[in-house]
């Protein structure tokens, strides 16, 4: 399955010219043969808007979530894209939302490991760790950004049958070998592909350095962005997955009863 990557910070603070970039984006994607494209974290509001994200947050069949919808239909592409998720008993989350080729909505993800003051102050935690849907013939997993900084986080996707991981992120400086050592680690150690995609630039305090990356389950970049706006596409490819499991057998090689440890 060919999948895009929409390294992009969008238009902070306003949904209706974000919608118009995932728009514009989707075509571009669907163009060149994607079945798939993966925005940033948070995209389609922004990042470093403070309140504003409680304001602009929306529930997970809201007018924004119909309209990316329609989106995915209008361009027969799946999309996943991130946004703050208003419940409907009020909380917020910071959310992953995956919709089929039709528009259909698939699963929804809320980001368990909140990262520094800013999204602690601004979100609540989600409690399911293992979210998952079959689109394109592969188990396709979400987290968000700091999720998978958490090796047992990722070996639980891994155990759980994920095959592609889609990883919408807003990494910041001087963190970026978050993006260029670790994350293909990630994808080598538990045999799967990982979508790793970043916002770029400079939004209020934050720094963010794209380096957007799909890593393969050899542990290399399937293709790697830089550091500006950017739609990234590579494949990928079941067989691939299959033979490197095969060649690196460590989840049949496991013995977790040597593992126990205090939580």
């Amino acid at each position: 399955m060919r999948t895009a990557l929409l390294q992009s910070s969008g238009r902070p603070g306003s949904v209706v010219e974000n919608l118009k970039v995932l728009d514009e984006a989707a075509g571009r994607a669907a163009a060149a043969g994607a079945g798939l494209l993966v925005t940033p974290e948070l995209f389609l509001t922004g990042y470093a808007i403070g309140e504003d994200l409680a304001r602009l947050a929306g529930p997970a069949d809201g007018e924004a979530a119909d309209e990316v919808a329609e989106t995915a239909a209008r361009h027969g592409l799946a999309l996943a894209y991130g946004y703050p998720e208003r419940a409907p008993e009020g909380t917020v989350f910071n959310s992953v939302q995956l919709v089929t080729a039709e528009g259909a909505r698939l699963a929804n993800y809320r980001k368990t490991h909140l990262y520094g003051g800013f999204e602690r102050a601004h979100f609540t935690p989600g409690e399911r760790h293992i979210v998952q849907a079959e689109l394109g013939g592969l188990t396709v997993g979400l987290m968000i950004c700091y999720d998978v900084e958490f090796p047992e986080n990722v070996r639980a996707h891994a155990l759980a049958g994920t095959d592609l991981l889609l990883v919408p992120t807003a990494q910041l400086h001087p963190f970026e070998f978050v993006a260029e050592s670790l994350v293909p680690v990630r994808a080598f150690e538990n045999q799967m592909y990982v979508a790793y995609v970043n916002r770029v630039g400079q939004e209020g305090e934050f720094e963010f350095v794209g380096l957007s990356t799909l890593a393969g389950p050899d542990g290399t970049a399937r293709a790697r962005a830089g550091r500006t706006e950017e739609l990234l596409l590579a494949d990928v490819d079941p067989a691939l997955l299959a033979a490197s499991r095969e060649a690196n057998p460590y989840l049949r090689d496991r013995r977790p009863g040597l593992y126990g440890t205090p939580a």
